[in-house]
């Protein structure tokens, strides 16, 4: 099992800059691959590793399947629907909590292949969910930060109690 950034590490907060592709990318993608699958995470960002890149895994094939990465470098969201749903969300990087976030219900996105070529994808429902939430990590968002004050001084305080 990988070793995982854990909250508070301030590099959850920085954004990785996005760039061409090259081979120091293509590896954190591999290795990015390898820790979602050993801990069947729905998708991971590069920071989850240690790993400051512009790169996500993503399981497209939604809630409850089998997982079925794709890795993205570079993603963007370029399009969300207007309409909104509550759903639940957690990180490797606060485990055990688990707290509901509002996203778009479809999100488009466009990301490079490990080649360098550019790709849209258009997600729905819970994959369009993990998408969101991997990509606002890249961007040094982390999920607690969607929450009001309360609710995320609520989760920090439970998972600090967790850990002791």
């Amino acid at each position: 099992m990988a070793d995982f950034t854990v909250y508070p590490d301030p590099v959850l907060t920085q954004a990785a800059a996005a760039r061409a592709v090259d081979d120091g990318m293509r590896a954190a993608g591999v290795a990015l691959q390898a820790a979602a699958a050993s801990v069947e995470a729905y998708g991971l960002a590069a920071v989850h590793i240690g790993l400051l890149e512009p790169v996500v895994v993503v399981s497209v094939a939604g809630q409850g399947a089998a997982r079925d990465y794709r890795v993205m470098f570079n993603p963007r969201i370029v399009a969300l629907a207007d309409e909104k749903a509550f759903g639940p969300e957690g990180s490797v990087s606060m485990p055990g909590i688990e707290v509901p976030i509002e996203r778009a219900e479809w999100a488009e996105i466009t990301f490079d292949s490990a080649e360098g070529h550019g790709d849209t994808m258009r997600l729905e429902g819970f994959a369009a969910r993990v998408a969101q939430h991997e990509i606002d990590q890249v961007n040094g968002v982390f999920f607690l930060n969607r929450l009001s004050r309360l609710k995320r001084d609520t989760a920090i305080r439970k998972f600090h109690k967790s850990q002791r």
